[in-house]
């Protein structure tokens, strides 16, 4: 759709779109320049082009991500392979697997993916499968995972012997 016909001769906005443009380039020089000197942390965080993002998979964003990766193995493709006949791809990337690739197969609904691509699935709080929504965790074990997820995230410390949850009456 865009701008009606009348508003494309105007000169303000072509004006601020090159204003804004010329801006955004003097903002990377800065960047660079400060950075090839050493002092890019003198910078603030909002202030950097391009953060630097980890997505090496070793630091995971929360404590439940920690716990469901504990109750899903890791394999390998080729050891799987012998017992099932798995998909051909993961179905998160589309990558075909391979003999070697890590992978994890969920234990409810059996799916099958690249290790690294529901990790990563797991780090944005996820706990159902990528492709059909069941859960990660079994429904005879969800209880124990509860227990584990709130002795993990440190609460019960927090109130020590005067806990408001009483587990017997």
């Amino acid at each position: 759709m865009g701008f009606p016909v009348g508003y494309t001769d105007l000169f303000l906005p072509k004006l601020l779109v090159y204003l804004l443009t010329v801006l955004g380039f003097i903002r990377k020089f800065v960047y660079a320049f400060f950075s090839s000197l050493g002092l890019g942390d003198f910078l603030e965080p909002g202030t950097a082009s391009y953060p630097v993002r980890n997505d090496s998979g070793s630091e995971p964003r929360s404590v439940s991500a920690v716990l469901i990766r504990e109750l899903l193995p890791v394999v390998k493709f080729s050891d799987l392979a012998q017992q099932v006949e798995p998909p051909e791809n993961c179905a998160v990337c589309l990558y075909e697997f391979s003999g070697e690739d890590e992978i994890r197969r969920l234990t409810n609904c059996r799916h099958i993916f690249h290790r690294t691509c529901v990790d990563r699935w797991m780090d944005h709080d996820q706990k159902t499968c990528p492709l059909c929504r069941t859960q990660f965790i079994p429904e005879d074990m969800q209880e124990a995972f509860n227990e584990r997820l709130w002795v993990a995230s440190g609460i019960s410390d927090l109130y020590g012997e005067y806990s408001p949850i009483t587990t017997g009456l």
